[in-house]
């Protein structure tokens, strides 16, 4: 199908206050590349999760739900028409996520089993596995490469949460200097977490590591992480930690959320990129996610976050949303419905954020 351009509304049926329209679009948007100040990428990738997978489907369900929303947001009102395209879905990448996800499913049995990391079933699938990442890597670098140099914004949804090191590296060939916000349960900070280098749980340890010009890493809601984890946020002048379990103690000793927000915000940089996992919401708004956890965020707490960051002149240089996964039932979409409404917010405030 042709994806009419913005010029061309006019004079087509798009109507933003009528019935979305599947169109191969997040939200069933008219927009080309030629007219879109941000562009969409997904990434159908989920081979290393380590308990619940799915997420390869994230993409494809997020899609579908996003044709139910409505447009119009008080918080960024009318910015969608900015442009906001799509890069059509790479099947080939979820065909590949699923057969290495196979390989690594052979791998943490083994583990689980009692298995040696140097067993030679171990070696051969870690060593197969983690070339097949850097190879998924190395397309997410090269589509926003390109995407950059045309001048674009872009957004990255996952797929699991090993899928954004692609986007932040190349952004920082771009950016001198910037911070992440990142909303997790978990801190993401292992060391190739069960031999796999390019793991989900690695993805902030592979990025401190591997990108200089992010100055600053802020987590917020985690509440699920090893002791190794938490000597690295504690000795690393560069991470700034807001534990959900903090947040909640000065919530219960009567510290509003407002207040909160500017608290962590005031630790950003003045650019900011935001990697937003699902699982940093509450398990009522993500039950079927990977690895869900107790306690979280809710929605509006995290929107309320998210608008703190722009309308506190930070500009937003680039996101994702990972870790969303569908229920088997397929008449239960809360997962899919939170992503996509997570993924609209995140876009309209980019795009308020790069407009001021």
């Amino acid at each position: 199908m042709a994806v009419l351009k913005m010029a061309d509304m006019e004079q087509t049926n798009f109507d933003p206050d009528g019935v979305g329209v599947m169109n191969g679009a997040f939200f069933g948007l008219p927009f080309t590349l030629d007219d879109a100040r941000l562009v969409l990428i997904s990434v159908p990738w989920d081979v290393t999760v380590s308990y619940g997978s799915g997420t390869v489907r994230g993409p494809e369900v997020i899609l579908e739900a996003s044709t139910q929303l409505d447009f119009y947001d008080p918080i960024a009102p009318g910015v969608w028409k900015r442009g906001i395209a799509t890069l059509p879905l790479n099947n080939d990448l979820a065909a590949k996520s699923e057969l290495y996800r196979h390989k690594a499913e052979r791998v943490i049995a083994h583990l689980e089993a009692g298995g040696s990391a140097s067993d030679h079933v171990v070696e051969e699938g870690t060593g197969r596995i983690n070339e097949a990442c850097r190879e998924m890597n190395g397309w997410v670098s090269c589509e926003v490469e390109r995407l950059l140099q045309e001048g674009h914004l872009v957004g990255l949804v996952g797929g699991d949460h090993s899928t954004p090191y692609g986007l932040i590296r190349t952004l920082g060939r771009h950016h001198d200097n910037f911070g992440i916000l990142h909303i997790d349960a978990h801190r993401d900070l292992r060391i190739a977490y069960e031999g796999f280098e390019y793991s989900h749980a690695s993805i902030m340890y592979n990025v401190l590591k591997d990108t200089p010009q992010v100055s600053r890493l802020v987590q917020v809601g985690v509440r699920d992480f090893c002791e190794q984890e938490a000597e690295l946020a504690r000795s690393d002048g560069r991470i700034r930690s807001f534990e959900d379990r903090e947040l909640a103690e000065a919530s219960f000793e009567g510290v509003t959320w407002k207040e909160q927000c500017r608290r962590i915000v005031d630790t950003l940089p003045e650019k900011v990129y935001v990697s937003f996992d699902i699982d940093g919401l509450s398990p009522d708004n993500c039950p079927h996610t990977g690895t869900p956890v107790s306690g979280g965020l809710s929605f509006n707490e995290a929107v309320m976050l998210l608008k703190t960051v722009v309308d506190s002149g930070r500009r937003i240089i680039g996101f994702d949303v990972v870790e969303v996964a569908p229920a088997a039932a397929e008449d239960d979409r809360i997962d899919a419905i939170t992503g996509a409404r997570v993924l609209w917010k995140l876009a309209c405030l980019a795009l308020k954020s790069d407009a001021e």
